[in-house]
């Protein structure tokens, strides 16, 4: 791959007559051509250590490039000794997968020239995109065929169940746990393929170095990890802000809140199945149940386990008259955090900043509305569920 690319650069860099890099998201040098006729301190320190310096790297962040998806002209910094420069994103199906960068010379003041030549290079930056896509990223036929193996023993099918037991990453690990990472605000892509791509190649980053997390695999709207089954949570928190940033840095888009479902250890690999629903589960809830928090366990989400078990949204008598009738919002979240706080008025009245007494006054109003109490026995039981099933409704579909 880095003879491709190289050679790629090289021929780019003929057309343009100026010194041209590659190098990855994290600031690391893949190639550069050879003509280094104009070359300032900052390219002259690349070229030779590899890696950009922090405040380097921070420079050209500032402008934009982490999300644009056009050429960004990065003005030159005298105190870094920088000369202006552009930075072409490397794109494919929309997946970030590096940068090409164009050094301006010392005296050229502005990047029209360089903008107005770069169609003249599309060709040599698809190329070079399409090898660090398959090259550095899950995008690999062999990595492809194991999260599909993976994925189809999840879904329950029996050979390959039969062909991931002899994995290494799998054999001798049990318990083991799933877990699910999903970014609500990103479960409709517009590339499905894309997306594929993103969730994987951010968990296989996100998960390197953290010894429980054994395999990872990336569908549409979510990744999937396969960990060695413990009650600590220090592992899962740290794939969580890993896999925020590697998303984040892939996708083009800003670092979103990221949510953990982590399912119940199993022992064999026939509970694979239950366990991945499970992490689903935890992961939707969260979504729609902010009060969960961001790292989920099945057993802590109560009812949405049942509720996600259920082929139909499930439905009350009294809920529905309820709903009808609180036209301004104020009896269905008080009916809520009450039930959630064991009835504790106080702290209900606290969370709204209200009285106690418009607490007791709203109760009363559903009692009215409904000709039933609302706090005890199997009222109570219904309103809970369905102020909950009304969360379950509006879960992402991963």
């Amino acid at each position: 791959m880095r003879h491709g690319v190289e050679d790629l650069v090289e021929a780019a860099a003929a057309k343009l007559g100026r010194g041209l890099s590659v190098e990855d998201l994290d600031g690391l040098l893949i190639a550069y051509s050879s003509n280094q006729a104009q070359a300032d301190p900052v390219r002259v320190n690349f070229l030779l250590s590899k890696r950009l310096p922090a405040d380097v790297q921070a420079w050209q962040l500032s402008h934009g490039i982490a999300t644009a998806v056009r050429p960004v002209t990065v003005p030159a910094n005298p105190d870094l000794g920088m000369y202006g420069r552009v930075c072409v994103p490397l794109l494919v199906r929309g997946f970030r997968v590096g940068y090409l960068w164009v050094q301006q010379a010392a005296d050229e003041e502005t990047s029209a020239e360089i903008l107005s030549a770069l169609p003249g290079i599309r060709l040599e930056l698809e190329l070079i995109g399409g090898l660090l896509l398959e090259s550095n990223t899950a995008e690999s036929d062999h990595r492809r065929r194991r999260e599909a193996e993976f994925l189809a023993a999840a879904a329950g099918d029996k050979s390959a169940l039969a062909a991931i037991a002899g994995w290494r990453e799998v054999h001798g690990h049990a318990p083991w746990q799933v877990v699910v990472l999903l970014d609500p605000d990103g479960v409709t892509p517009q590339d499905p393929q894309a997306a594929v791509v993103a969730t994987s190649t951010a968990a296989m980053q996100a998960t390197a170095g953290i010894d429980p997390a054994l395999f990872t695999a990336g569908v549409e709207t979510h990744a999937v990890v396969l960990f060695a089954g413990t009650p600590a949570r220090a592992s899962h928190a740290a794939v969580l802000t890993h896999y925020e940033r590697e998303l984040a840095k892939r996708s083009g888009r800003p670092a979103g809140r990221v949510l953990v479902g982590i399912s119940e250890p199993f022992t064999t690999l026939r509970g694979l199945g239950e366990a991945y629903t499970q992490a689903k589960i935890a992961a939707q809830a969260a979504a729609v149940d902010p009060a969960l928090g961001e790292l989920v366990d099945v057993r802590a989400v109560g009812a949405y386990q049942l509720m996600g078990t259920l082929a139909a949204e499930p439905t009350s008598v009294y809920f529905s008259i309820l709903e009808a009738e609180d036209r301004n919002g104020e009896l269905l979240p008080v009916l809520e955090m009450l039930y959630d706080s064991d009835g504790a008025v106080q702290t209900v009245a606290d969370r709204l900043h209200v009285h106690r007494s418009t607490v007791y006054h709203r109760l009363a109003r559903v009692r009215k509305i409904i000709r039933a109490e609302p706090l005890t026995g199997r009222v109570r039981l219904e309103l809970h569920l369905a102020l909950k099933a009304r969360r379950w409704a509006g879960r992402p579909r991963i």
